[in-house]
């Protein structure tokens, strides 16, 4: 992945982390972050289908840097409203098998992304390796593509998901300071998060996390399949890096990189 200049005027080096962070699908110009405020047709996910699972990693400390991240005042998950109504279309598949969505990222701030940058250049920084790149050195992290940019997220139309069984059971809260699991570890020995079975957790650098990796079998590679399947049929696509991330094709914004904050006082 790599940074892009954005005009004559603005230069945006991002670093966006996981590699939610997929080329732009087409030649484009460089990427311009703007705000404060959402364009009309950005709305909050829970407006359009209320019955999706929220679990916003980057509005906690539950995430590979270790505190909240700048721009996600709000546990919120805002998106085009072409991308939100795609996604319920396939929450209403995914309820027919027994599974809800739950999503931990969707639209991302270019300042988010300048946090990441700064996050990337202090590698005494690694409190939270244990859970989220125990096999990886910090510096690997960019040359891997596990960190890169721009990233779709900040277009609107990306998100980072899974599928949950139903009824839900409940998922521990993380508190800073609890142990950490590795993400590689089998499914009862990584953070008990409520997911199905994906091989291994959210935002983990590392191959085993790349969708179609060979070493995931059985339920887990079963689960993932699953999702692809859900989400391709209503026009997103795969990131192959990670299992976790999806991009809606037909996105409105593809040459335009948001800056709002994650708040519901964003949307118009």
């Amino acid at each position: 992945m790599r940074g892009r200049t954005a005009g004559v005027l603005v230069v945006v080096v991002a670093v966006v982390a996981t590699a939610c962070q997929r080329p732009a699908p087409r030649p484009a110009p460089s990427p311009t972050p703007t705000g404060p405020r959402a364009p009309a047709d950005v709305v909050d996910l829970a407006a359009v289908d209320p019955t999706v699972r929220t679990d916003i990693r980057y509005a906690s400390a539950h995430n590979f840097v270790g505190r909240p991240i700048d721009g996600y005042p709000e546990p919120l998950c805002l998106l085009t409203r072409r991308a939100a109504e795609a996604l319920h279309r396939v929450q209403t598949a995914a309820s027919a098998r027994g599974h809800s969505l739950k999503v931990y990222d969707c639209y991302r701030p270019q300042r988010a992304v300048n946090e990441f940058v700064a996050w990337a250049k202090r590698p005494q920084e690694q409190q939270m390796k244990a859970e989220f790149y125990p096999d990886l050195p910090k510096d690997r992290l960019f040359a891997d593509g596990y960190i890169g940019a721009p990233t779709a997220h900040s277009r609107a139309s990306t998100l980072d998901l899974t599928l949950v069984p139903v009824p839900t059971p409940a998922q521990p809260t993380y508190t800073p300071g609890d142990p950490l699991l590795p993400c590689t570890a089998p499914a009862g020995r990584r953070f008990a998060d409520n997911s199905v079975d994906m091989g291994t957790g959210f935002d983990c650098f590392d191959p085993r996390a790349h969708t179609a990796d060979a070493r995931i079998t059985g339920a887990a590679r079963a689960n993932r399949e699953l999702l692809k399947r859900l989400m391709t049929a209503q026009g997103f696509e795969n990131y192959p890096l990670e299992w976790w991330h999806y991009r809606y094709v037909d996105e409105p914004y593809p040459d335009t990189w948001f800056d709002f904050p994650v708040a519901r006082a964003s949307l118009r």
